[in-house]
């Protein structure tokens, strides 16, 4: 069953991208839903070319593995070989760094949401915001 819609996805968006506002960086925001899928992508002004790949393969992440990626990314920085090579392994379908969260909705992940383009800590707290608006 697809619990996310395109309105959840939206109200997820304007969230982190307000929480960006508020720190003075642009970012970078995809959400997916709890397969992977697309659903949004919204590429903010100035940021890297790349961020909506990026941004996209944290939001995988964070939905696949029902974490947020700061966790993953930390597992990496710790020498973890997992998480070192699940970026290779999937193809770089995935990214465990800093900037992913689950989406969760009646106690269920039903997707996730990945931010990129400022600092990692930036970009984490601004998926948090996101997946903040949508919990319920």
């Amino acid at each position: 069953m697809i619990d996310m819609t395109l309105e959840l996805a939206e109200r997820a968006v304007k969230a982190a991208q307000a929480k960006a506002r508020a720190l003075g960086t642009a970012i970078t925001v995809t959400i997916v839903d709890e397969a992977g899928r697309l659903v949004l992508a919204a590429r903010g002004d100035g940021t890297g070319f790349f961020t909506p790949e990026t941004s996209r393969a944290k939001a995988v992440a964070a939905a696949a593995f029902r974490r947020p990626t700061s966790e993953m990314a930390k597992l990496v920085a710790d020498g973890s070989v997992f998480w070192s090579t699940v970026p290779t392994i999937l193809a770089g379908q995935v990214l465990p760094s800093d900037g992913g969260a689950p989406l969760v909705r009646g106690g269920r992940v039903i997707g996730g949401i990945g931010c990129g383009g400022g600092t990692g800590e930036q970009d984490h707290e601004c998926a948090i915001a996101g997946a903040a608006a949508i919990k319920g």
